[in-house]
């Protein structure tokens, strides 16, 4: 089948309704799909639109179900066999066609590994434009046009970039962002299974076989407990303590960039504007001064706790809780201190 083909009279009006590409992995659904609904219905609810989501796959009916309880209008189940295993071309080709024949006026997409590889070859194939990695969706009061805010020259500087004269509006939205959609008990919304006009000859790439890495990925934005540290920890043997408190307390590690520039720690675990944007119940701060730009990653946790030897850092005019002092000392103690308490919970 020929790539979809792009229609350049392109008339506003015909364009309505926000969609989101929901994304499921080994037939599951991400996460990151629950929170685009929950942007959705806000952008839609300001310009009187539904939301659909488009999931693509096979086999999967029973999770796909499951969206309609995050109150999506409608579910568009794009269903092949060639569609089981993820393919770029695959789902491309089969996500670009449905738009040029459906018209969505908004589409956002995960910023994941794979809504960064499918979203701009989409864009490509419908000919609009793409935003990447916004951390803030609006709509324009006056024209009712989605103002798309992203990081620039390197989170030094926030632009709201929009697309006046070309439809759809697209955007991938980094992870951890959005607060995700609330469950609906009795959901109204329904699911409209798509057959694809795809061929084996489409897909040019084609899956031998999925090897799994024996390295543990670390996933911040499901975090419940983040312990970050930043240049207060002096080397890649301080994050050994913050390590301890994570395992304590059942959390993964975090960092700031600088650290993860010195070479201290991994990128994987890097939280920030420029890193990975999360929303844990709580986020120790240990070692961070608070730059805007790691701000920007972490803001959103609901109870910050701050640790740092300097009592003038700006990271305590936005914690919850400060605590003043040398790290080497402060977390041997609460470590110490959560071990002796055997009821001790989060």
């Amino acid at each position: 089948m020929e790539s979809a083909k792009v229609n350049q009279d392109i008339n506003l009006s015909d364009y309505n309704d926000v969609w989101v590409i929901g994304e499921q992995r080994e037939g599951k659904i991400h996460p990151v799909t629950i929170e685009l609904i929950g942007e959705a219905k806000k952008l839609a609810s300001e310009i009187n639109k539904k939301v659909a989501v488009v999931v693509t796959g096979y086999e999967i009916d029973e999770e796909v179900s499951k969206l309609l309880n995050y109150g999506a209008d409608r579910v568009l189940y794009i269903c092949s066999p060639l569609l089981k295993t993820f393919s770029t071309d695959g789902y491309a080709l089969s996500i670009s066609n449905l738009i040029l024949e459906r018209k969505p006026e908004i589409v956002l997409v995960g910023a994941t590994s794979i809504g960064r590889d499918i979203g701009p070859r989409i864009a490509a194939k419908i000919g609009t434009g793409l935003v990447a990695d916004c951390t803030k969706l609006d709509i324009d009061p006056e024209d009712g046009k989605i103002l798309q805010t992203r990081p620039a020259f390197g989170g030094n500087l926030m632009a709201t970039i929009i697309c006046p004269k070309n439809r759809p509006q697209m955007a991938t939205v980094r992870p951890g962002v959005m607060k995700k959609a609330a469950h609906v008990d009795n959901p109204t919304g329904v699911i409209e299974k798509v057959i694809p006009e795809i061929t084996e000859e489409d897909i040019t790439a084609k899956v031998i076989e999925i090897v799994k890495s024996g390295r543990r990925r670390v996933d911040l934005t499901e975090a419940k407990i983040i312990v970050s540290g930043g240049r207060g920890v002096k080397g890649p043997e301080g994050f050994e303590l913050i390590k301890a408190l994570a395992d304590k307390l059942g959390g993964e590690v975090g960092s700031s960039r600088a650290c993860v520039d010195a070479g201290w720690i991994d990128s994987m675990h890097q939280v920030g504007q420029t890193g990975t944007t999360v929303r844990p119940e709580i986020y120790f701060a240990c070692g961070i001064s608070g730059a805007i730009q790691h701000l920007a990653g972490m803001s959103e946790s609901k109870y910050i706790v701050a640790i740092n030897s300097d009592k003038s850092a700006p990271i305590f005019k936005v914690c919850d809780f400060g605590i003043v002092g040398d790290l080497k000392e402060v977390i041997p103690a609460m470590i110490e201190e959560i071990g002796k308490n055997k009821e001790f919970e989060i």
